[in-house]
């Protein structure tokens, strides 16, 4: 039996009918530019989550670099950022002329390493980017902490942990500005690219509203320069219909997940394969199951798909090794050996929330059948 690493149509084709019918309504409408579904969606996002402000954008790129914009992140300042993560969280840094300073990470969480941040802290240094990697929060206590202390903003990339909660906090909610995604494989996963902000600020709110639409307020009055950063009316009225299901598609997320941890748990022992941790403050939502194995990842990669199940490495190269990267300071390259060990080991396999046992076993006597 093959088991895809995503089947985007067994979370969406069930709710066929009622997709159908928003899509109708929007048609309908004739508003496909904010308005009513738009501000919906937001309000709702902000209710799941416990965030004050919820601001719709045109993609979790976007949302990073609007919040960066919103703190007015610029040319001369440094951003410090993990260099395991995926492109956009470093890339939104350098759009913004502003250059990013690859820190390493932690073996638990994937997190940055708080003591690496340390490490590459100068006078330039004006924000701080967790990435809550895979599903689970950074460190944010010694996160907040270290910002406080020398008077760093903090913008939370929670692209891949919508749900995700930080000792009882939702993530997003921490830090200045929370960046999410809805690419269709995050957990809450849209119909094309789709983003969001949030934040406990009124003032940051409202520079992000109106950044999100030109610079302009009211209309046709511009008194900075923002950008075309919209979501579709549309793209937030489907969805609405999947918000409502975020809480069973994140139980499927950790129910999988624990059977892998259940079963895996007894080759882990002896063998060179690592098990994901979930740690008790923080409440893991499993965007990935992503497994370590030092030495002989390539080897399981070609075993697995091989036997039809899918996987797939995220990330292969580090920040700290882009070709793209290579001119920036040396400073902001140096030093990430954790990052460069487990881009070197990591492989995620099927987690999604649709996945039967039959599947889930399959996948996991692979996995044993390699390390048999």
């Amino acid at each position: 039996m093959s088991v895809p690493l995503l089947d985007v149509n067994a979370q969406n084709l069930p709710l066929e009918a009622e997709l159908k019918q928003v899509f109708e309504n929007v048609l309908r409408s004739g508003r496909f530019i904010l308005g009513d579904e738009v501000e919906a969606f937001e309000k709702e996002c902000a209710a799941a989550l416990g965030a004050k402000h919820a601001i719709s954008i045109s993609s979790g790129t976007d949302a990073l670099i609007i919040a960066l914009m919103a703190l007015g992140i610029g040319p001369g300042d440094e951003v410090l950022c993990p260099s395991f993560t995926f492109f956009a969280t470093a890339g939104s840094v350098f759009r913004t002329g502003a250059t990013p300073v690859f820190c390493d990470v932690r073996t638990d969480c994937f997190g940055i390493d708080i003591e690496s941040a340390k490490a590459k802290l100068t006078s330039k240094t004006k924000a701080i980017i967790p990435v809550h990697l895979f599903g689970q929060s950074s460190d944010m206590d010694a996160i907040t902490s270290f910002a406080k202390e020398h008077g760093l903003k903090i913008v939370e990339d929670v692209a891949q942990s919508f749900g995700s909660t930080y000792r009882g906090r939702a993530c997003g909610t921490i830090g200045e500005i929370g960046s999410f995604s809805f690419f269709p494989s995050k957990n809450l996963g849209g119909f094309g690219d789709g983003g969001l902000v949030t934040t406990e600020s009124f003032e940051l709110f409202e520079k992000m509203m109106r950044l999100r639409n030109h610079g302009m307020h009211p209309r046709y009055y511009h008194s900075i320069v923002g950008g075309n950063f919209r979501m579709d009316a549309l793209q937030c009225a489907l969805l609405r219909v999947k918000l409502h299901h975020i809480g069973e598609y994140a139980a499927g997320r950790t129910r999988n997940a624990n059977y892998y941890s259940r079963r895996l748990s007894a080759i882990a022992d002896g063998t060179n394969l690592i098990l994901p941790t979930d740690r008790d403050h923080a409440g893991h939502v499993w965007n990935q199951y992503t497994l370590r194995v030092p030495g002989r990842r390539d080897e399981l990669k070609a075993h697995l798909t091989a036997k039809g199940i899918g996987c797939e490495i995220y990330y292969p190269v580090p920040m700290h090794r882009q070709e793209c990267f290579a001119n920036l300071p040396e400073h902001s390259l140096s030093n990430c050996p954790v990052s460069d060990q487990l881009s070197a080991e990591v492989v995620s396999i099927p987690v999604y929330p649709e996945l039967v046992e039959a599947q889930l076993d399959e996948v996991a006597s692979a996995i044993e059948s390699f390390f048999s």
